[in-house]
């Protein structure tokens, strides 16, 4: 009697944990470095600071280096997931969150992460990261646009901050590129480069004013945002502070490299730009904190989105030290320092919550199914990774 061999079963799908892995994870490296260096340009000395900052400098590496073996593993094993992210209008701009990553851990080698690892490791590094992410930013900020108009379709009532995310990853080149400056050779190198810094935050900063008036827009006239996205409001305020970083950078570098007025002139730039913009990124930090708290009032969870508490304040953090150095005022001290322990507080908030998902595999699970309607680019999971 002959009987039928038993059928063979499936295969098991390889790197299966990855396969809801989206660019915005990415926001987690960006967070943890942003700790290390807005707590190093802090106008205050605090004992111990500089050896806490440059373990958060260190684990966002480590951060880094693991999340882009997991993405790479979702790339070779996933790619029909990882092509639809970037058709999705929810996902797509969230691979600015890769440029800046990559640029925010390469600006931490160089301002602290030299106490570890020496400063011609640190330079390197610094050099090559900035490299990468330098080109990854203007390639987002050009394909997630291109592909929000052709192939996304989306309108004007979906609109949300996440858009924003390629746009201001140049911003984020230009603020931590002249720290390269001094050491490329004098004369046109150290000039290219930093006037390349000043083109980046052009493009970045009136990106982000064509872009801005759509949020704000769709806020007044279509209602809060949908509660798991109400966090990235807290979005808007990374160019805010991270122009007014790059102004006060462009300021410290600019003399000896720019001839004549021109150099001498970037520290007024850095005040007559930074007060009136941390004038509104301070309006635009409370309307987000009342939508925030609101949100949570009617039952926010968490969500991946709360990693937005965290690399924008920061910025702010940056920014308002980039000025209490130029202006000499203690209100800009005092700024700085407040922002920073409210920077502290939402990473340790939003690192034990994230810790606790994966450990419980939530994070990692498939989103859930977006709501049917007008909003479904807004009122979805997003990313495959907001729980």
């Amino acid at each position: 009697m002959v009987t039928a061999a038993p059928p063979l079963s499936a295969p098991r799908p390889r790197a299966e944990a990855v396969r809801h892995l989206g660019p915005n994870w990415y926001a987690t490296v960006m967070g943890t470095a942003i700790v290390a260096t807005a707590g190093v340009a802090l106008p205050v000395r605090v004992p111990g600071l500089r050896p806490l900052c440059a373990a958060f400098w260190a684990l966002s590496l480590a951060l880094l280096a693991a999340l882009l073996i997991a993405r790479a593993l979702h790339w070779r094993h996933h790619r029909d997931q990882a092509r639809a992210h970037l058709l999705d209008p929810a996902t797509a701009p969230f691979y600015g969150c890769l440029a800046m990553a990559l640029l925010a851990v390469g600006g931490g080698a160089l301002t602290v992460g030299r106490d570890w690892i020496g400063v011609g490791a640190a330079v390197a590094l610094d050099a090559a990261l900035f490299t990468v992410g330098t080109a990854v930013a203007v390639t987002a900020a050009v394909v997630v646009p291109y592909l929000m108009a052709v192939h996304h379709r989306v309108a004007a009532s979906q609109a949300t901050p996440v858009w924003l995310l390629p746009l201001v990853a140049p911003m984020v080149s230009a603020a931590l590129g002249p720290l390269l400056v001094p050491y490329l050779p004098a004369g046109q190198p150290r000039q290219t480069l930093l006037l390349a810094c000043f083109a980046l935050f052009g493009l970045s900063l009136l990106a982000t004013f064509v872009m801005l008036p759509l949020m704000f827009g769709r806020l007044v006239t279509r209602g809060p945002l949908p509660l798991a996205l109400t966090p990235t409001l807290f979005l808007v305020l990374g160019p805010l502070g991270q122009s007014t970083t790059a102004a006060g950078k462009f300021a410290e570098v600019a003399p000896g490299v720019l001839p004549g007025p021109d150099g001498r002139d970037a520290g007024a730039l850095a005040v007559l730009y930074g007060v009136p913009v941390m004038g509104f990124a301070l309006l635009w930090l409370c309307l987000a904190a009342a939508h925030v708290a609101r949100a949570r009032r009617q039952g926010m969870g968490f969500a991946m989105t709360w990693w937005a508490f965290t690399f924008p304040v920061g910025t702010c953090v940056t920014g308002a030290a980039a000025l209490a150095r130029h202006t000499g005022l203690v209100v800009f001290d005092v700024l700085a320092c407040a922002l920073y322990l409210v920077l502290v507080a939402a990473w340790g908030v939003v690192a034990a919550h994230t810790a606790r998902g994966l450990l419980s595999g939530a994070l990692l699970a498939a989103p859930r199914p977006a709501p049917s309607g007008p909003r479904r680019a807004t009122g979805r999971t997003t990313s495959g990774a907001v729980r």
